[in-house]
């Protein structure tokens, strides 16, 4: 391992796994849906419109679930919430399998979303409270790069069970993979302690509410702070869930790509997808917050535009997959340290989670947006557009982003 890692200590080192397993499992579950598209789109004769709506609304309910569990973290305790986050999305994710219409999908994929946004706001503030602010950023940038690891188990469970049964099967069991996360709850149960930064502040809570703490987040030394992360985060989880959404119906309709070769493309942009997770986790701690979103910004944003807008051959399509992914994951990497130390204590899981869920809920909508516009533009002018107009914001915002890197945590305001 890392030297980084070496310095933590055993309970640590715990946190750091249990956190990491969390997000793999967590992106397991929700990219099982973008597998399961173009076989819906046959099977049931469901649009590409209906297909982004679905993808959207888990993503929508996945804000709300992030707000109500930021709120929650500060009130029970972080690793509470986070146990509760992965029972529900694993739950609903499995009950998916059973669905056979639009309208059932669409209720346990919104369902299955608001604990898909609750594992965000209890796992990301957790670990970034538990380590030291010197390895903050390379920490908390190695756990978030657990959703490439999810991502590609999903890719994996949809390469086996579509060339071992019939389509019409064969997403049904994806789905159903979807129950296994909650086994992680057993282990945590024994081996998961709350930070220390959280029972420090036990006298806030003693002394406010809820409503209290939530209304803090938008007090006179708060609001520009929460202003900046929510626009970060729509920005870059709006060009991300694009990608992450159609990309596999971009590979299989656009490109003509069977299930191996597809499997084969996405395994590219996944292996870039987990480089950058741990390469700008480095670099943010290395030259800062600012300059790692900035350069992660500008990178996707020509990267998604020459996948999507230039006639490449498909190798040059297949090495082009490999910072595409490097550099929209390299923006998410940075955002959980940056979110833990621009909020105080008491209502750092409250403000966190508000701010990457509402982003959240905003960029959602883009995948829709990419649906509905396919119809006019074409499915990969539409991505491109999207995505890249989504990339530009966080550049915008990181310009006017207060520079946190080796910040210590504040326990008050």
């Amino acid at each position: 391992m890392q030297p980084w890692y070496s310095t933590m200590a055993p309970a640590q080192r715990r946190t750091f796994w249990a956190c990491f397993l969390g997000w793999v499992l967590d992106a397991m579950d929700v990219q099982l849906f973008a597998f399961v598209i173009p076989t819906l789109l046959a099977t049931w004769g469901m649009s590409k419109a209906q297909a982004g709506v679905i993808g959207t609304s888990a993503l929508v309910a996945s804000a709300v679930g992030g707000v109500i569990a930021g709120l929650l973290a500060d009130r029970i305790g972080r690793v509470r919430v986070l146990k509760l986050a992965i029972l529900w999305f694993s739950l609903f994710t499995g009950l998916s399998a059973f669905t056979n219409s639009f309208h059932q999908l669409l209720l346990t994929r919104s369902l299955q979303g608001i604990g898909f946004g609750g594992e965000w706001a209890a796992g990301a503030i957790l670990i970034g409270e538990v380590v030291d602010k010197r390895i903050r950023g390379r920490a908390v940038g190695s756990v978030q790069s657990g959703w490439p690891v999810g991502y590609a188990l999903a890719a994996l469970a949809y390469w086996v069970l579509y060339s071992l049964l019939p389509e019409h099967l064969a997403w049904r069991a994806l789905f159903l993979l979807g129950l296994a996360p909650g086994l992680l709850v057993l282990w945590m149960r024994r081996n998961i302690k709350e930070s220390a930064a959280f029972e420090a502040a036990a006298h806030y809570r003693e002394k406010s509410n809820s409503l209290k703490t939530f209304s803090l987040i938008f007090s006179q030394g708060m609001i520009t702070r929460t202003v900046l992360a929510s626009l970060m985060a729509a920005g870059a989880l709006g060009g991300n869930y694009t990608i992450l959404t159609w990309l596999v119906t971009y590979l299989r309709e656009t490109q003509s790509l069977t299930v191996n070769l597809t499997t084969m493309y996405l395994a590219v942009n996944i292996f870039g997808s987990f480089c950058g997770y741990i390469g700008m986790a480095y670099l943010s701690d290395g030259i800062g917050r600012r300059a790692t979103f900035a350069l992660s910004a500008a990178g996707a944003t020509l990267t998604v535009l020459a996948y999507t807008r230039l006639h490449l051959p498909m190798s040059a399509l297949l090495v082009l997959g490999f910072p595409l992914g490097l550099f929209q994951s390299g923006i998410v990497s940075g955002m959980g340290a940056c979110f833990t130390e621009l909020f105080p204590t008491h209502i750092r899981a409250t403000a966190g989670g508000f701010s990457y869920n509402f982003g959240r809920g905003i960029g959602s909508l883009v995948p829709a947006a990419v649906g509905m516009t396919s119809l006019s533009l074409g499915l990969a002018p539409s991505i491109g557009v999207w995505a890249a107009a989504s990339y530009v914001v966080v550049f915008i915002v990181a310009i006017f982003l207060p520079e946190t890197r080796n910040q210590e945590l504040e326990v008050h305001v």
